[in-house]
């Protein structure tokens, strides 16, 4: 008996530890999909951020590369019809383009090349449903201490160009505007300027002071440093409703034992977080769309 109940309280012990992460927040298993709201209501925005990994990669398993999971990236963005979607590491002549065109029914789009600010490069490119939302204004640039031109902050450390894309659009159906911008972080030390960076353009930008979203991946958990730098905006994982977010991580590694969460949407005070997800169903048979999830987050328009 004395044996049975050691065993009883080593399973308990087990169950508790298998459902943290090495930081020791729990991690809150995903729902089934009828369990979460999944589709934007009147007056709601849900905005996509996805990290495609780089088409040109040479991976370890061929069965990740590109040509293997462009199918089911599409199908998931079908299945989900997000309002935006900010892309990270899309090369511009083939991944962007065939987003663009695989999508061109429901979406538009725009963005640049990183490393000449036309179509050399990745693109944080933002597509955009057109029944849903107009664009009015959008541009580029870069996170270096030039950001007007094509540069790479050899001055912060950075070991890539990077860039940040924005767009102010309207929301057709009652004409209310909102700014959002999408971006994708050095690994480097280039991280605390950039998000200066990237604070001070959203005030010169957002002249109107619309609602802000802001979506990327940060190469950062939500608690370093650099997000001190950000402001009047808040992460939609924290502040979503318990049964309605979750805590696990956005990158995978191919493997889903990565802890990163490094992919977040923010919006501006006081907006309504209605939900927030990091997407791990498969799609066509393919069990990891890229080595990051992708995430979106429901919010509130006013």
């Amino acid at each position: 008996m004395k044996k049975m109940f050691f065993w009883y309280i080593l399973l308990f012990l087990l169950t508790v530890v298998s459902c943290s992460d090495s930081s020791g927040e729990d991690i809150i298993p995903d729902e089934p999909v009828e369990q979460w709201q999944k589709y934007p209501e009147q007056g709601q925005l849900k905005i996509m951020s996805f990290n495609v990994r780089y088409g040109s990669a040479k991976e370890t398993n061929p069965m990740n590369g590109w040509e293997f999971r462009k199918a089911a990236c599409v199908e998931m963005i079908l299945d989900h019809k997000p309002t935006l979607i900010g892309f990270q590491e899309a090369i511009y002549t083939t991944q962007w383009r065939f987003f663009q065109e695989e999508l061109a029914a429901d979406y538009e789009g725009f963005g640049v090349g990183r490393d000449d600010g036309a179509e050399k490069g990745e693109t944080m490119g933002i597509l955009y449903r057109k029944s849903e939302i107009r664009r009015l204004k959008e541009g580029t640039f870069w996170l270096s201490p030039t950001p007007d031109v094509c540069s790479k902050a050899v001055e912060w450390g950075a070991g890539h160009f990077r860039t940040a894309t924005w767009g102010i659009f309207e929301y057709i159906a009652t004409g209310e505007k909102f700014f959002f911008m999408n971006t994708h972080l050095d690994v480097k030390s280039t991280r605390d300027n950039a998000m200066k960076l990237i604070a001070e353009r959203i005030e010169m930008y957002n002249t109107d002071d619309l609602p802000v979203y802001l979506a990327g991946d940060f190469n950062a958990d939500s608690s370093d440093k650099i997000f001190n730098n950000i402001g009047n905006l808040k992460n939609t994982r924290l502040y979503a409703p318990a049964e309605r977010s979750d805590h696990g991580p956005t990158a995978n590694s191919w493997t889903g034992e990565s802890k990163s969460v490094i992919d977040h949407v923010y919006c501006s005070k006081p907006l309504t977080v209605y939900e927030y997800r990091t997407i791990r169903d498969p799609y066509s048979g393919v069990t990891y769309l890229s080595d990051h999830y992708p995430i979106y987050a429901i919010v509130s328009l006013r």
